[in-house]
């Protein structure tokens, strides 16, 4: 992944074996009044997602082989699970619409947020790539304030469904008390708090004051100079940290600047009313959504949906498998052993269309599962200096069936209105027509979905002359 904040901090101390913390031993950051709710906490419910257990006691689990997974059966579970099976919304009935991108956000649980912009945002592209063409501003409508979506860290910083936000409150309440992963971060952060008290204090009372505000929109911004992110200004760095602490909560303008508001206006009522959970149930319940939406997934496949680290995940999902919500899998060609949801089977991809992936695209966030699912070797190389790049700068790879059978260096030339195919590689061995033909589909899709009025293609790549081919026998 690109570079990020670090990652949310676990929890230090894990309890006993049935042991439940009520309430939970840090802040409620949360909550509507301060107080700790009066009903006990319970999981979201959020379509697909495996039940927590009643507090009924625990069978011990019979001992028995492994259920075993093809590799093929594997392939088929993910991309299912990500919701990149089936067909998309045709374009003759209008396209997808609100109810589709909730349909969405419900099946891969959470979608990343990043500024790039050469072709369009990554949080535009992963809905595209499940449901079609739909009107971005739709997408917009579903953040900001009692709107059925929210942005905080879940993997990088994500929008995420809001009925997930108890879930996060442990995150917020590490933050607020700056017990970050490392030590040397813990200490700037905490030297940085305390030696910006009476700004930050400043800093929430205009935006408690004014109403959601944007960095560039404090009455003192205190900019300053620098190489990029030393350039932030104060205002940004101190409506950052309480964001992080949850005091604040944040969407985007439609220039992607955040915009800050006190969480109390921007949660939902009903949310802010749900109790909130211990650092253990909600690390938990992540791992079990992340469990649903990957389909089979390793520990640190699990671990790394959320931002989890595996050391902490791998308790949790033996806590998992003992009370039934996941199941350990042997999977043809993995070293480690999958998990996935009981009673989850595996069903034939039935999209026919090739799907084109945005290079942050949660189906591919970890690397080395990338590598044993598809065999495809797949970085991201933005930051690589441009001599040294070997596929290109914004590169997508695409999907068909149930292999990723190439990649293309895309740009929106917005100037020109245009789809630039920079550069085309197929996988070795498909670099034929019948890749061609529906790679050359897919860009179309897209650059029509994007209001481009051209397609044109470089010289560079393997596949780059049989989509040329292709475009003059349609």
């Amino acid at each position: 992944m690109r570079g990020s904040p670090r990652r949310p901090p676990m929890a230090a101390h894990r309890p006993n074996r049935g042991e439940r913390r009520w309430p939970p031993a840090g802040p409620t950051v949360a909550s509507a009044d301060g107080r700790p709710p009066a009903q006990p906490w319970r999981a979201p419910t959020l379509p697909g997602v495996p039940s927590r257990p009643s507090a009924e006691p625990r069978p011990r689990p019979q001992h028995r082989e492994k259920d075993q997974l093809s590799a093929r059966e594997a392939r088929a579970l993910a991309i299912a699970s990500q919701g990149l099976a089936g067909p998309r919304v045709p374009r003759r009935s209008r396209g997808a619409g609100p109810g589709h991108l909730t349909q969405v956000i419900n099946q891969v649980g959470t979608i990343q947020v990043d500024a790039v912009n050469v072709l369009a945002r990554t949080q535009f592209l992963v809905p595209f790539s499940r449901a079609g063409s739909y009107d971005p501003r739709s997408l917009r409508a579903m953040t900001g304030p009692g709107a059925p979506w929210f942005e905080y860290w879940g993997h990088a910083a994500s929008l995420l469904p809001v009925e997930l936000q108890p879930l996060f409150r442990p995150r917020m309440a590490k933050f607020q008390n700056d017990l970050v992963d490392s030590p040397t971060a813990r200490a700037h952060r905490r030297a940085w708090r305390a030696n910006h008290a009476a700004y930050l204090a400043a800093v929430l009372a205009e935006v408690s004051e004014r109403g959601p505000l944007a960095a560039s929109q404090l009455s003192e911004p205190r900019r300053q100079s620098g190489e990029w992110w030393d350039r932030r200004s104060l205002g940004r760095r101190a409506l950052e940290m309480l964001f992080c602490d949850g005091v604040l909560a944040a969407w985007r303008s439609a220039t992607f600047e955040r915009i800050y508001d006190l969480a109390e206006r921007v949660i939902p009522a009903h949310i802010l009313a749900l109790p909130t959970p211990s650092e253990d149930e909600a690390l938990r319940e992540l791992l079990a959504l992340a469990g649903r939406c990957l389909g089979v997934a390793t520990v640190a496949d699990l671990a790394d949906y959320f931002w989890v680290r595996p050391a902490r995940a791998r308790p949790a999902v033996a806590e998992l498998v003992e009370d039934g919500r996941l199941s350990e899998v042997a999977v043809e060609g993995w070293r480690e052993p999958g998990y996935v949801v009981p009673g989850t089977t595996a069903k034939p991809v039935q999209r026919a269309d090739a799907t084109l992936l945005s290079p942050f695209d949660s189906l591919i966030w970890t690397r080395a599962r990338t590598e044993r699912l598809f065999g495809f070797h797949f970085r991201i190389e933005i930051y690589v200096p441009s001599p040294q790049r070997k596929h290109g700068y914004y590169v997508l790879p695409m999907l068909l069936g149930d292999a990723l059978v190439a990649r293309f260096d895309l740009k929106a030339d917005r100037r020109s209105s245009a789809l630039l195919v920079v550069a085309a590689h197929a996988e070795p061995g498909l670099d034929d027509p019948v890749v061609a033909g529906k790679a050359l589909a897919e860009l179309e899709r897209l650059r029509t979905w994007l209001d481009l009025e051209h397609l044109v293609v470089g010289p560079r790549g393997d596949l780059a002359p049989l989509l040329v081919e292709a475009r003059e026998r349609s």
